[in-house]
């Protein structure tokens, strides 16, 4: 039989780095490919001790069904959580729980994109969110990044010449793939101009809590004085990615569209989750549970920059992220960055290559992205170690 696809999803490819990551379950294969938390960052005990006491004392209420808005306690949790940590939150939001930050950022574009309207966002930028808005068919429009988080020029630029611009997506802290985090002026000034060209913001914030150096900026949430921020946070990199929790923050008359969107799609998020979820931020040491993450991935970021710079071709440039799971790694003009990619798949190590995350896709790419939380210690002088020899012999 011949099957027809839609037309939304017969041109969408397979997540490059899911395919690369069905390679790297190969032992002898050191991956820089990851993104998933350090194994040494999950509470596993405290997660057996709260779900055993959910399941003792309400085992029905967690296996259920359930609201589709999210357990009522956890949302107050969160709400109280996002004023207490981030300012962020007012008298005209509410809270939905989704199935991961990914949920809410698909939620969102089917509620307010349609076909042919057009998302800014940044370039390179997540995968996962490339793919969603192209599965809706949106008009997908890069702004360069520099150093300090997008380009204002193009982002202005890019908002006059796109009249059907509906978003504004951003990554600002520790963005993936480049681990950048925008300034406190850069995040003031992309409002500002939301609001002069009328869009919405989705604001998406996996890894905020994840800072190891540098000051703490504010959350752009936190500046919304007219509503215009979707805010998205994720229990996936502070607790458990396996969980499936995260949450929406932004107005009520935007999350009701959300609600019944999210009706059609799964009902509502995995209701167990959510009560481990809920008894941890009340019952747990939240603060001191990040600051440990903050520890590891502190050491483990400093170990594989200090190994780059140890044993990379100067040519090479990277990152310095003050925070989350990634850097990026630019090769010199003239260099072919998949070549590169290609090599150290052959010589058992397993980068990104950066054509992944750009918005414009096949765009030409130097860069290429690592993740320093998944593998060991010993894996990241080796794999480092490994890489540099090559960017010697090709550089």
């Amino acid at each position: 039989m011949n099957y027809l696809f839609s037309d939304r999803i017969s041109a969408l490819k397979p997540s490059a780095i899911r395919e690369i990551l069905k390679a790297t379950a190969d032992p002898s294969v050191i991956s820089f490919a990851a993104g998933n938390p350090a194994p040494e960052a999950f509470p596993v005990e405290e997660i057996r001790r709260i779900t055993d006491d959910i399941l003792t004392k309400n085992p029905i209420g967690a296996l259920q069904y359930s609201v589709t808005e999210g357990y009522p306690a956890f949302l107050a949790a969160l709400a109280d959580m996002l004023h207490s940590r981030y300012h962020s939150g007012n008298e005209n939001d509410g809270i939905l729980a989704v199935s991961g930050a990914q949920q809410g950022i698909d939620l969102a574009i089917r509620s307010l994109v349609n076909e042919g309207d057009t998302i800014l966002c940044e370039n390179p930028s997540f995968i996962g969110s490339l793919n969603c808005f192209r599965s809706y068919r949106a008009n997908l429009v890069g702004v360069d990044l520099e150093p300090d988080g997008l380009s204002l020029e193009q982002l202005e630029a890019a908002l006059k010449a796109n009249p059907r611009a509906r978003l504004i997506y951003l990554i600002p802290n520790f963005q993936n793939p480049s681990g950048i985090t925008m300034s406190l002026a850069k995040r003031k000034a992309v409002y500002e101009l939301a609001g002069r060209y009328n869009v919405l913001i989705l604001e998406d914030n996996p890894y905020g809590d994840l800072r190891f150096a540098g000051e703490a900026i504010p959350t752009i949430k936190s500046m919304d004085t007219d509503n215009r921020v979707i805010y998205c946070g994720s229990f996936s990199k502070i607790l458990s990615p396996g969980l499936r929790v995260g949450y929406v923050c932004t107005h009520k008359s935007i999350l009701g569209k959300m609600t019944v969107a999210k009706q059609c799609n799964d009902v509502h998020t995995n209701i167990l989750a959510q009560l481990i979820c809920h008894k941890f931020i009340t019952e747990c040491n939240l603060d001191a549970h990040i600051q440990k993450l903050q520890n590891i991935y502190r050491g483990k970021s400093k170990l594989m920059m200090d190994s780059i710079d140890a044993y990379f071709s100067p040519a090479v440039t990277r990152t310095s992220p003050e925070g989350g799971l990634f850097l990026w790694c630019t090769l010199p003009e003239g260099s072919d960055m998949m070549a590169f990619c290609t090599a150290a798949a052959q010589n058992k190590v397993a980068v990104v290559p950066g054509s992944a995350f750009t918005a414009e896709e096949g765009a030409p790419t130097l860069s290429f992205r690592l993740n320093y939380s998944t593998p060991t210690d010993d894996k990241i002088v080796e794999g480092c170690q490994i890489l540099g020899k090559l960017t010697k012999e090709l550089f």
